[in-house]
């Protein structure tokens, strides 16, 4: 008897899992900071082949964290209504297939970084090995800081970039991390307003859960109010021109009128958290595409 042969519609569905195990819109935000870490680091487009190398490398690296970490969440996951469709809690892969493909993309993310420099290759290694140590395996399940804290590992991506252009960390590249450090609490924490009841039900200590509605919604304003600053600083750097400045700050001032707006709403994870929650994604994306468009020329 011969074994069955998968037809294509297997092995395509086989293949979308490993990708989603990889969560890859989260991977395409990150990618964007990293890539436009290289630009402004370049003063202008980075050699083709270095990006291509170091935007491949940080993919893996991201994607490789999200995998280890649905491997060891897959408990929660099965749970939350908006996770019981991935991969692990619906069968389709089994957690050995997922821990040893995280693991393994960790190790070739490590040796194709190595290539462009060794500072690259550590920075964002120790970035997988923080998302999934410190904030998976240790602060999502046992602190309501969890997010905050944790929000380190999703901004290192700009350094990452900005030491495969120049083998270093500039101030630049700290602010950068800095943005994004800011930026991801209040993210999430809109995410966890109108996704209370998953990590309620999960046992997630995330802040509306633990200490309610109104203190999350207080402590999204005050992030937000932080964003202008923090994104400002990148200007007097030398690095980006006043066109990123105007945006920059623009775009913190509509992120805390988006957060005033959730403060004053009167029915819970309606309406405004999911506009929050909208308006930070393109916030992100828009404040490092600002960069690129008005980087000062090396």
């Amino acid at each position: 008897m011969f074994a069955a042969v998968p037809d294509r519609r297997q092995v395509a569905q086989v293949l979308r899992d490993y990708l989603l195990l990889t969560k890859p819109r989260i991977v395409i935000l990150l990618l964007i900071t990293g890539f436009a870490a290289m630009w402004v680091a370049a003063g202008g487009p980075p050699p083709l082949g270095l990006s291509i190398v170091t935007m491949a490398g940080l993919a893996m690296s991201c994607g490789a964290a999200n995998a280890i970490n649905m491997w060891y969440d897959r408990d929660i996951d099965a749970v939350m209504k908006r996770t019981q469709r991935r991969p692990l809690p619906a069968g389709r892969l089994t957690p050995e297939q997922a821990l040893r493909f995280g693991v393994v993309m960790g190790i070739l993310s490590f040796l194709v970084l190595l290539t462009v420099n060794l500072l690259t290759a550590l920075l964002a290694t120790a970035g997988l090995l923080f998302y999934v140590l410190v904030y998976t395996m240790w602060l999502k399940r046992s602190t309501v800081h969890n997010i905050v804290i944790g929000g380190a590992a999703g901004a290192a991506p700009p350094l990452v970039g900005w030491a495969a252009v120049t083998g270093t960390v500039d101030w630049a590249a700290v602010i950068m991390f800095l943005v994004v450090f800011i930026w991801t609490p209040p993210h999430f924490w809109a995410l966890a307003l109108f996704r209370g009841e998953d990590y309620a039900r999960a046992g997630v200590p995330m802040l509306p859960v633990v200490r309610g509605e109104r203190v999350t919604k207080w402590q999204i304003l005050l992030y937000s109010l932080l964003l202008i600053p923090s994104g400002a600083l990148l200007y007097f750097t030398g690095a980006v021109g006043p066109v990123y400045l105007a945006t920059a700050v623009g775009l913190g001032c509509a992120m805390v009128l988006a957060s005033i707006g959730l403060l004053r709403e009167r029915l819970p994870r309606m309406d405004w958290a999911h506009r929050t929650y909208g308006w930070s994604l393109l916030y992100l994306a828009v404040i490092f595409l600002a960069m690129m468009l008005d980087v000062t020329p090396a």
